[in-house]
């Protein structure tokens, strides 16, 4: 670390953000109203420091959660709706079919269906009410819903019930989108609940769901701190998290807002000492809208984030209880490098890394640009599981997670600082690094090792190798590349440029299914989807092989063309 790194980084002070943590910690923040009433007070917080703030007012469409119960067998169970539910305040009432979810509750495919679309799940669930483990995930309820299940109860895996949002469409839909809006009413229920009603279900019982809900477009505050570089004040650096949660939120995400909060502080304070500018937005509707302050932002400024974002950085439940390692941490593969030494630096820590999920507030990959960071810190594995706690989607694995448990305790001071620090010097060195710090060769190798998984999944019914050829040319030229421009042999500027369009090219190959500007279904994406249809081809039938490779064909295609054009960038703006 450098001495202006240090010095920058033993600017930060713990008075601001943990003010703000702690006025957060007194108000929930799930309504429009009381998400404005947090925005305003970051607003003013970051103006007393003399900090510039636009504040946007996008509409959005929201989905805001009410009362919701089960009743069956003469017995009232406690539930809770997620956003996007089916408004069933009249009551929904029908026969109860369980559905075992094949799943490991305690860890994180919870998250997931592990069912597929079959026409005896069809048979099963047709009319009827499904009970099935899980949260009440996009995934479960799009699933029952095309099945032909009239409502789902998913049973979480302990005492608390969490709550969450069920719909696949990313952001406020389009007209595209409507289609896909949940029409069926969705709860969960705690796991001895669950039980009760597993129970009723196998006796061959009826249930009634009631759910409130309430939906429509809502006036959204959206502040924006855009701070200035040097050198290269047209570049920049977007680090954001959100501001609603549910109920009060401090682990996810009062911690986040309040480290944005003292970020934004430091580096106004220090903007003579940036090249690239940093703009940092705290976003509204990410919990009852997936995603739609982040999604409206990267609509609304996609053309600008696509001329001119090096890197997005997104900052969700940081500083929380317990959290001292840094597990499961989402980076994209170009950025693995950069952060582990960040994190080495400033927490002394090692980086476990993972591909970012489709998931957090990455609204961004449509556009192509490099990522790192959602979750920061974690307890680790072995804590949680002294614990008996299960794994959750934030608060640093704290159960509390989506609850109304996630109150002032869940936060802690000294692990926020820690994490304060760690993203500052990221962004701080990747706002000045001479050379943006991404390592494309990674990326290029990640791929390889996905057509090399891929094709141990085909065998034989379809070949990858024309795509495995592909991988290793745009290889040997990355690294010429990178070894060229590491060398000073070609000058920052084009190298820049380079590095900053290979994103626009490679990571929507690796994360997108749909178009550029175009945001996929909030499901999960796997490595370079073009080609997925590999990993599963063996297993069909005769007649759907070829359907298969049909597919596969055109995907190869895709994707060879993908890695070509990368290659034709080199050459172009190096030349």
């Amino acid at each position: 670390m450098d001495k202006i790194e240090q010095q920058i980084l033993d600017s930060v002070s713990m008075d601001e953000p943990w003010a703000l943590v702690e006025s957060f910690a007194t108000f929930k923040r799930e309504h429009p109203t009381d998400v404005n009433r947090g925005m305003d007070e970051v607003a003013s917080r970051l103006r007393k420091h003399g900090v510039d703030v636009t504040m946007h007012e996008p509409d959005l469409y929201l989905s805001l959660p009410g009362a919701a119960r089960v009743e069956a067998d003469g017995k009232t169970f406690r539930a809770k709706p997620p956003a996007y539910s089916a408004d069933a305040s009249q009551g929904l009432s029908g026969k109860l079919v369980y559905i075992p979810s094949g799943r490991d509750m305690a860890e994180e495919d919870a998250f997931e269906s592990q069912l597929d679309a079959s026409p005896e799940l069809t048979a099963k669930v047709t009319g009827k009410i499904v009970l099935t483990e899980g949260f009440a995930s996009p995934s479960i309820i799009s699933l029952m819903e095309a099945s032909g299940a009239i409502g789902v109860i998913a049973i979480n895996p302990g005492v608390d019930i969490h709550w969450g949002i069920c719909t696949t469409v990313w952001g406020t839909p389009g007209t595209d989108d409507l289609p896909k809006v949940p029409r069926i009413a969705a709860v969960a229920v705690n796991f001895e609940d669950g039980q009760a009603l597993a129970a009723i279900a196998k006796a061959g019982g009826e249930v009634t769901i009631y759910t409130q809900m309430e939906r429509g477009w809502y006036r959204s505050k959206l502040p924006e701190v855009f701070i200035r570089g040097t050198e290269e004040p047209d570049k920049y650096i977007l680090l954001h998290g959100h501001l609603d949660s549910w109920d009060v939120g401090v682990g996810d995400n009062a911690t986040g807002d309040a480290a944005l909060l003292e970020l934004a502080r430091v580096l106004w304070a220090h903007k003579d000492k940036l090249k690239r500018s940093v703009r940092i937005c705290w976003w509204p509707g990410h919990s009852t809208g997936r995603y739609a302050g982040s999604t409206w932002f990267a609509d609304r400024f996609a053309l600008d984030l696509d001329e001119n974002c090096v890197a997005q950085v997104n900052c969700d439940s940081p500083g929380c209880r317990w959290a001292t390692e840094f597990l499961n941490v989402s980076v994209m593969s170009e950025a693995h490098g950069f952060l582990a030494d960040v994190i080495r630096d400033v927490a002394g820590k090692e980086l476990h890394s993972e591909r970012p999920h489709r998931a957090g507030d990455y609204s961004f990959n449509g556009i192509g640009i490099s990522s790192y960071l959602m979750l920061s810190s974690a307890m680790s594995d072995a804590h949680r599981e002294s614990l008996g706690y299960y794994q959750v989607g934030g608060c640093g694995m704290n159960i509390a997670w989506h609850t109304e448990n996630d109150t002032l305790e869940i936060a802690d001071k000294d692990i926020l600082l820690r994490d304060i620090k760690v993203y500052l010097l990221a962004v701080l060195r990747n706002a000045n690094a001479a050379l943006l710090p991404f390592d494309w060769s990674a990326t290029v190798r990640e791929f390889q090792a996905t057509i090399d998984a891929y094709q141990a999944q085909a065998g034989s019914a379809f070949d990858l190798s024309p795509s495995r050829k592909a991988a290793d040319a745009l290889l040997a030229d990355v690294e010429a590349f990178q070894t060229a421009a590491r060398a000073g042999k070609i000058a920052p500027a084009k190298a820049n440029a380079v590095i900053q369009e290979l994103a626009r090219i490679l990571v929507p190959l690796n994360f997108n299914r749909g178009p550029r500007f175009r945001h996929d279904p909030a499901l999960t994406i796997p490595p370079l989807p073009a080609l997925e249809q590999a990993s599963r081809i063996a297993g069909y039938d005769a007649d759907h092989q070829g359907f298969a490779r049909t597919q596969l064909m055109r995907g190869q295609n895709q994707v060879i063309a993908g890695m070509r054009a990368a290659q034709k960038l080199i050459t172009r703006l190096t030349a």
